[in-house]
């Protein structure tokens, strides 16, 4: 029998990025209960030094008229080749069906006071990384959509495998059924991380959702538009991103002092990986087994973790290798 209990440190590390209770769609995923947080916290501490796949669910877009929403299922349907997939197994297939249900959704909006400007759907892919068995993937994204959106708006799914990550692009109508509309703040899009990372666990399948700070990441993800320029840019197929462009300037001309900001974050991750030291020693000084295995996974997963580093320290550590390399070609060619 352990003692496991929840420091303050671990705490700290996997709280969500903002406050749950600010979530209007839907409840926290763990158990109620100091017994019941204790068992939740040790087996998410369990995955987390396990490294567990992480969940990715996204909100990729908004749909602002029928037009734009047939577009968008004809893309996630490839053009009718693909079936959607609607609550209770419903199935459309073929270009013809899915204009049908783009006309309806889009005339639903028409008969309901709302602003000019209001979206008809929201587009959410739910991905899982290279390797992760697609059914399992489809299934949960099923189990996912049911739980969240069933009783209340009208949604329909369709699975990608042409990709590495195997993925789920769920199309969720606005508008719901008793008039609200859907309008996610960033504490439901962490619980739907949750969500979506229980059901494929519910399946047999090691997925995780902890926040970014947990794994010691500081830099905040790549958006979709700016990835999508930088790697045309690579490719030299365009321009350099402006926001690349900006964030390069930035880190050629470091700051005289580190920024509030910097500063703040360096702490933050500091803080974090103290609690964790002590927490992989006090469960390495149990008398139980599997305290003390825990610990040591611990304690080797704190000594992996990647140094703390903005990404303007990246940046500038990134181009001062450019130009290293560039002096040294010149010496050599000096030499010759």
């Amino acid at each position: 029998m352990n003692d496991f209990r929840i420091p303050s440190g671990f705490e700290e590390a996997l709280r969500p990025p903002v406050r749950t209770r600010r979530a209007r769609l839907t409840q926290a995923v763990l158990g109620a209960g100091a017994a019941g947080e204790a068992r939740a916290a040790r087996a998410r501490l369990q995955r987390m030094v396990r490294r567990a796949p992480e969940v990715m669910v996204k909100i990729t877009g908004r749909t602002r008229d029928g037009g734009h929403l047939q577009r968008h299922l004809d893309y996630i349907t490839r053009n009718g080749k693909l079936f959607l997939e609607g609550p209770d197994g419903e199935s459309l297939s073929g270009r013809a069906e899915v204009r049908t249900l783009a006309e309806d959704w889009r005339d639903e909006l028409l008969v309901a006071p709302q602003r000019r400007d209001a979206p008809v759907s929201l587009s959410i892919v739910l991905s899982m990384p290279a390797g992760t068995d697609e059914g399992r993937v489809h299934d949960a994204a099923r189990a996912f959509a049911a739980n969240l959106f069933a009783d209340r708006h009208p949604y329909v799914f369709a699975l990608h495998t042409d990709d590495r990550h195997p993925h789920v692009h769920l199309t969720v109508r606005a508008l719901g059924r008793d008039g609200e509309r859907l309008n996610p703040r960033k504490a439901d899009l962490q619980l739907w991380r949750e969500t979506f990372a229980a059901a494929l666990r519910d399946r047999g399948v090691e997925a995780e959702a902890t926040p970014r700070r947990a794994r010691g990441v500081v830099r905040k993800a790549e958006r979709t538009p700016v990835r999508k320029l930088r790697e045309r840019f690579e490719r030299g197929d365009g321009p350099l991103p402006k926001t690349l462009a900006g964030a390069l300037e930035s880190a050629a001309r470091p700051p005289s002092s580190e920024p509030v900001w910097e500063a703040r974050l360096r702490q933050r991750q500091s803080a974090i990986r103290r609690r964790l030291v002590v927490e992989a020693l006090r469960l390495q000084a149990s008398k139980a087994d599997g305290d003390r295995r825990l610990g040591q996974d611990l304690e080797r997963f704190i000594r992996t973790l990647p140094p703390i580093l903005t990404q303007r320290e990246i940046l500038a550590r990134a181009l001062a290798g450019v130009r290293g390399g560039a002096d040294r070609r010149r010496d050599q060619i000096r030499e010759r």
